[in-house]
């Protein structure tokens, strides 16, 4: 059993609409369709995916149907801001502290950690014994991923995630098992967020 984190597939960036509302850019739902082709998850796992239209729709080419929605999956909430010009400094500042507001607008990553870990974990929950996939967004999956690694939201983690882009977690085999691996190393979603 495997926990697939789906990144989104690259989006049209449009400065003028809050980066939660971007599309996926055609031009390259190919990147989309070529990682469906090499998909490491099997046909039988069960799908959610963040309300986001660029992760929506990666997650409908994924698939090959519409995906169950999960509010929570939802990435970290920046709509109180318009375009940032230094994105990765504005991101690298977020990572640096995760319990405050960095940018006025922006939700604490604190906040989007504790909110995507407690998603995940109803989800594995519902479905035990289920390989899940899930798409969503880089920074809730650099989160996420701290957690179950059991270290620090890694910045070069979140930049090298391509558009799409998939992390893999082996999960344990007993039933409503938390314990998993990323990469080789023993994490749990039991710890706190």
């Amino acid at each position: 059993m495997a926990l697939y984190l789906v990144r989104h597939g690259w989006p049209i960036l449009d400065p003028a609409v809050p980066a939660s509302t971007w599309v996926l850019d055609p031009e390259h739902e190919h990147l989309v369709t070529d990682l469906a082709a090499r998909a490491p998850w099997p046909a039988y796992a069960v799908w959610f995916t963040s309300p986001e239209p660029k992760a929506a729709r990666t997650a409908l080419l994924l698939a090959g149907r519409k995906v169950p929605v999960v509010e929570d999956l939802r990435e970290h909430d920046r709509s109180g801001t318009g375009w940032v010009p230094d994105f990765t400094d504005a991101v690298r500042k977020a990572f640096a502290n995760p319990d405050s507001e960095v940018r006025p607008g922006w939700e604490p990553l604190a906040r989007t950690r504790s909110r995507v870990v407690a998603a995940v974990r109803q989800i594995l929950a519902e479905h035990p014994g289920r390989d899940v996939v899930l798409v969503g967004h880089g920074t809730a999956w650099t989160l996420l991923d701290a957690v179950l690694a059991g270290t620090e939201p890694d910045l070069e983690r979140w930049r090298a995630l391509a558009m799409p882009d998939v992390i893999t977690v082996a999960r344990a085999h007993a039933p409503g098992a938390g314990a998993c691996r990323v990469g080789g190393a023993e994490c749990d979603l039991s710890r706190e967020a």
